[in-house]
């Protein structure tokens, strides 16, 4: 990739085509104050928004370092491949009709494929897009009205959908938005290629990052690993949760959006935080800029009513957040600021008693900024500027900048309305190093994921191969003969016909299994618990429509897990583990990681089912053999990564786990013939 620093701070600028959209993107660099050489690319004019016009790019003096191509799709492709051989430093495509329209047009992919042979490696953003804003040096490359002001330091962010971008530059919550791009189809730069530049500005605070798709996994793996390197945290907004998203996603800029589920762990491998609307988008990356991580999920609130305490509580409830309870000395300083009137806990309704009393306010919301707490967040809606008198919250304000500059510790102001933070006041908070949020709720959504413990990005890339179509189910002897070969512990079988052929061999009790039958035990494929020869072929005789058989040995009862391995076509296999047996579609109780994954990283996630306990020793039980739950997940997961032809899907449930080990009683393969 050649150097996007010079598209996205430019020297000089120029812009191709003189309609409405060109003269818009040099009416918006010059009012918003930019100082380098601006140009004007026309066949037929001479001036295009007071700029004067050249009849090719090739006659501009000096290469420009950024042009805006404003023209229809054929025009765009030629006038591209001229700017590449002039030396310009880069181009935003903003027609459409290219990938993205190939369902409605069959020369859209044709033509995006054009577009890119005629960039080679002169970068490009697009095509489909707005373009960018540079806030940090005074460069709008923008068709559009934006609501960006020149900062020294801020967030950058980075979307597929120019009208979000153009909507979150219209914020009033005082996010100092540094960046603002716009990617387009990312035919040939994509989001994570334009993050991974940006993370060499030390200005840059943190990346937001709208994603339809993700694509190339492995540019956001090399991103994840350069932002961890850095510090930079990094806060994805991931569209695609339903299957209309999804189905949106598609039309809109030729992503493949995949499974929810595996982008969830994708983020998850690479220490990705994800908000789940736009708001909490905006307020987590406001949380960064000015807190940055924060060290723990311990929390404490402050507000001067009742309702709102309880408020803050409910809300906080369905959240990973801690509200510890008040020590002695927070105790001592909070009765000698508010007097006896006052129930002391956490969240604290201070009541108004100290109202206006500038010092009383600043010592009690002081000891609540305790040094355990991750962050201390102040419950205060400002009152209409319109037609209200708002200087009686001046003492509120001046309080908690003291607190912050007393304490030192992380704080926040939090309006329960967000239309009652006045967006002067934001800015006055932030210059005093306090988070004001506009809602509690996004307050929350951001505390949350900013408490959350750093993840070191695995080092290993996500195992990646050709989609599996036509695929065969194997039986199940097979399967558990192909899983037993990488180590995964499996109960002694046969496979037999109704003569019940090698039976000795087994010890009894065993099961009986119809082969050839889905959801076997649903339709009495499976007779548990046979004794004897008799037993055996009295179970056979009564499953009518199976020829063939798999009988084992029965094994002793236990924990039963579900571990499953599926293809995702964007984002590579999904591992799954969870609760198991016949309830498991009832019980939902699962995790999710992406393959190939770490010992560790299997013993996290069944740290967080909800049927762990059962692992562990549940009321006095026995613990399982945790060891031989990962190993025996390890050996399905090796199964899958050693096939030379694509599997689609592994499925063991369940595993049965116990003190003295695991065991695969039932397991499923469908692969590439």
């Amino acid at each position: 990739m050649s150097d996007l620093f010079r598209l996205l701070n430019p020297k000089s600028l120029a812009v191709i085509g003189g309609g409405a959209w060109g003269e818009a993107v040099l009416t918006q660099a010059q009012k918003f104050g930019f100082e380098g050489e601006l140009h004007a690319v026309h066949p037929v004019k001479k001036e295009v928004a007071g700029v004067k016009a050249y009849a090719s790019v090739l006659e501009i003096p000096n290469p420009p370092d950024a042009a805006f191509v404003g023209i229809n799709r054929e025009a765009t492709i030629g006038a591209v491949e001229r700017m590449r051989k002039r030396g310009v430093g880069g181009a935003v495509c903003f027609g459409s009709g290219y990938a993205e329209a190939s369902s409605e047009d069959a020369s859209g992919t044709d033509a995006q494929a054009r577009l890119l042979t005629a960039a080679g490696d002169m970068p490009i953003l697009g095509p489909n897009c707005y373009g960018f804003i540079n806030a940090l040096d005074g460069v709008a490359v923008w068709p559009d009205q934006h609501g960006c002001r020149r900062i020294d330091s801020g967030v950058a962010i980075l979307t597929q959908s120019s009208n979000i971008s153009i909507n979150m530059t219209m914020q009033t919550r005082g996010l100092p938005i540094g960046y603002m791009i716009t990617a387009g189809n990312q035919a040939q730069t994509t989001q994570a290629d334009i993050a991974f530049a940006l993370l060499d500005d030390p200005r840059v605070t943190a990346i937001g990052l709208h994603i339809e798709g993700f694509g190339d996994l492995s540019r956001w793996e090399a991103l994840a690993a350069k932002a961890h390197a850095k510090s930079i945290p990094l806060v994805a907004l991931k569209v695609g949760k339903s299957s209309h998203a999804q189905a949106a996603t598609i039309s809109h800029t030729a992503s493949l959006a995949g499974g929810d589920t595996a982008a969830q762990a994708f983020l998850d491998r690479l220490g990705i935080l994800r908000s789940p609307d736009v708001p909490s988008f905006l307020e987590t990356l406001k949380l960064l800029h000015v807190a940055g991580r924060l060290p723990s999920n311990k929390i404490s609130s402050i507000s001067c009513s009742g309702g709102e305490a309880s408020l803050v509580a409910d809300m906080a409830d369905d959240h990973d957040l801690v509200f510890p309870d008040l020590d002695d000395d927070q105790k001592q300083t909070l009765l000698k600021a508010l007097g006896p009137k006052v129930a002391l806990a956490n969240p604290l309704d201070y009541h108004t008693y100290i109202w206006r009393d500038e010092e009383a306010m600043t010592a009690a919301w002081s000891a609540m900024a305790a040094p355990h707490i991750a962050m201390t967040l102040v419950v205060l809606d400002y009152p209409r500027g319109d037609i209200c008198d708002p200087s009686d919250w001046t003492c509120a304000t001046n309080a908690a900048l003291r607190m912050r500059k007393d304490t030192g510790r992380p704080v926040a102001v939090a309006a329960s309305l967000p239309e009652l933070l006045p967006e002067h006041v934001a800015q006055q908070l932030i210059n005093g190093g306090i988070v004001p949020f506009a809602g509690i709720a996004e307050a929350l959504n951001a505390i949350d994921a900013a408490s959350l413990p750093i993840h070191t990005p695995s080092s290993e890339p996500v195992l990646r191969k050709a989609v599996a179509t036509e695929t065969e189910t194997l039986s199940e002897y097979d399967a558990k003969i192909a899983l037993a070969a990488h180590g995964l512990n499996v109960p002694k079988a046969i496979q037999t016909n109704h003569s019940a052929a090698g039976l000795d061999a087994l010890t009894f009790p065993v099961v009986v299994k119809a082969e050839g039958m889905a959801h076997k035990s649903d339709v009495g494929g499976v007779i548990l618990d046979c004794n004897s020869h008799t037993d055996v072929h009295v179970a056979m005789e009564t499953m009518t429509d199976a020829s063939s058989f798999h009988i084992e040995e029965m094994c002793a009862p236990g924990a039963e897990l579900l571990v499953g391995v599926t293809q995702d076509p964007a984002h590579g296999y999904l591992l799954t583990v969870g609760a198991g047996g016949l309830l498991t579609e009832l019980l939902a109780d699962t995790q999710s990681l992406l393959i190939p994954s770490s010992d560790d990283d299997i013993r996290q996630a069944l740290s967080r089912l909800k049927m762990y306990p059962l692992l562990t020793g549940f009321r006095g039980a026995d613990p399982c053999d945790l060891d031989a739950i990962v190993n025996a997940i390890l050996a399905i997961q090796s199964y899958v990564i050693a096939q030379d032809h694509p599997v689609a899907e592994v499925e063991v449930n369940p595993l049965i786990c116990g003190p003295d080990g695991a065991i695969a009683v039932d397991a499923l393969i469908r692969k590439t013939l």
